[in-house]
């Protein structure tokens, strides 16, 4: 159906038109980023419980026969491949908004994320139905991971389309903090639920109330975007005639835009991506399930090193305003690279030594249970200094890409040419950080002894981002060009 014909799609392109210079009103895209950031943020808290859980849901969806380091891989290999299918929903629904519209597409991943969320927490477990919970919970996954491809591209395309050209890197760096945000809101809500009813009562049942309150998140967010109109120069564009007929052909086979792509991919996203889930996500889970530290520290010295750098997203994409995307973003990535495993080292050693607290047992059904160990006091001040330092690299590379993306591509083909290779370098590259990390360490620590100590087997796994980020950095440096001087209007 032609969406020209539609009451409803013509009525929503009477969005604010978009001058010669590309501005509209404060106002508007005070409400635009709103909007747009709301949503953004309950999507991803939508994915990172998920992850958060692995530990917990690891042995509800695989069965308690098998051993912990099995069961948090399984989950963790779940987690990990919603995000090798976002480059799938970056290229289907990335199409969806270069021919149809950037409002109407990420309403629809809103839905799709929302709503599989939510039944993932009425999934049966594994002793009730088998084989059935784990097939049940990858399709919800790959579900998840679809509408995720086709989420960022929409908000920050949205919200770039809106902005005037001198402060583009500051308002879609507004963008950028919702999957901190998300990851935050994610913490506490296990946190909060976790700690009122009780450490049994939340294995048995209790982890299913995260997922479940994301049905009620997903209705406001929904009402709040619904109210959106399209963006001015979308808008124009489907006026004109001038929206592409095909987004895939002219992202992928022009030779032009093609190579916009791969320097997308290769020169900044993939780098970006591992230094985001290792700074953010597997710091969480290092603390968590390495080093076994309490709950209310790990989520503590997480959040608070979140909460602190948030605003340097803010800083960073302003600053690229004035002094140049490339500039930033490559400082971020060499940082990133060289820092990253002194920092996790730092974190291991003020976590203090692990101390048995209680012994190997047998539960009701038979099953034996492994003791249980604990840092003993560990120093969360120093610990959530070095966590700082880590989402510090984050901010840089992540405050202006937003910006650096949407510039390098014309209208046409922006969502899908934005979106592809952002979801590969954070899916396919980002999203596998936590599952390789951790499958290297757990592969050096059943070496014979001598081969790797102790101190190291753990950590041996950040081989992995810091290669990434290095091949990033150097092809970013030798190909990646600016884009702060760029207007949207002649794009």
């Amino acid at each position: 159906m032609d969406q020209s014909l539609n009451p409803a799609y013509a009525a929503d392109l009477d969005a604010p038109v978009a001058h010669d210079n590309n501005q509209v009103d404060t106002k508007t895209i005070r409400q635009v980023i709103t909007a747009s950031s709301v949503g953004t943020v309950i999507e991803w808290y939508d994915f990172y419980i998920f992850g958060s859980l692995a530990a917990i849901i690891g042995p509800v969806l695989f069965g308690h026969a098998g051993k912990i380091e099995d069961t948090l891989l399984g989950a963790l290999a779940v987690f990990g491949a919603g995000f090798v299918v976002r480059p799938f929903g970056a290229m289907f629904f990335g199409r969806l908004g270069d021919m149809i519209g950037r409002k109407y597409t990420f309403l629809v991943t809103l839905l799709i994320m929302g709503g599989a969320t939510f039944v993932t927490g009425l999934i049966p477990s594994y002793d009730s139905i088998g084989i059935a919970a784990p097939i049940i919970v990858v399709i919800l996954r790959l579900l998840q991971g679809l509408a995720l491809g086709g989420e960022y591209g929409g908000a920050a395309t949205y919200v770039a389309e809106y902005a005037p050209d001198k402060k583009r890197g500051y308002y879609t760096s507004f963008i950028q903090i919702t999957a901190t945000g998300g990851l935050i809101l994610s913490i506490l809500v296990i946190v909060i639920t976790r700690k009122t009813m009780g450490e049994a009562a939340f294995k048995e049942w209790g982890w299913r109330i995260p997922f479940l309150l994301s049905g009620l998140l997903l209705i406001a967010s929904y009402y709040i975007r619904k109210r959106l109109h399209e963006s001015p120069l979308f808008a124009k564009a489907k006026a004109t005639g001038t929206t592409s007929k095909s987004p895939l052909r002219d992202s992928f086979v022009n030779p032009i835009n093609r190579r916009l792509v791969l320097i997308a991919l290769f020169g900044v996203t993939m780098g970006q991506g591992v230094i985001f889930y290792t700074s953010q996500f597997h710091a969480y889970s290092f603390m968590n399930n390495t080093l076994k530290l309490d709950i209310i520290d790990s989520s503590t010295i997480l959040v608070v090193a979140m909460v602190l750098a948030t605003p340097l997203f803010i800083y960073f994409g302003s600053l690229s305003d004035r002094i140049g995307r490339k500039r930033i973003i490559m400082t971020g990535m060499i940082c990133g690279a060289l820092f990253t495993i002194p920092l996790f080292y730092g974190i291991k050693a003020y976590a203090g030594p692990l101390s048995e607290i209680t012994p190997a047992t047998v539960d009701a059904a038979g099953a034996a249970v492994p003791a249980v160990m604990k840092a003993l006091a560990p120093n969360v001040p120093m610990m959530t200094l070095l966590t700082f330092l880590l989402v510090l690299f984050v901010t840089m590379v992540y405050g202006p890409i937003a910006a650096y993306l949407v510039e390098l591509f014309p209208t046409s083909v922006r969502y899908t040419s934005l979106s592809v290779p952002y979801h590969i370098g954070n899916g396919v590259f980002g999203g596998f950080v936590p599952l390789i990390a951790t499958a290297i360490g757990v592969w050096a620590a059943k070496q014979p002894a001598g081969t790797f100590s102790k101190e190291h087997s753990s950590l041996l796994g950040l081989v992995y981002p810091v290669v990434i980020a290095l091949i990033c950095f150097f092809v970013g440096m030798a190909l990646m060009k600016d884009t702060r001087d760029v207007k949207l209007m002649d794009k």
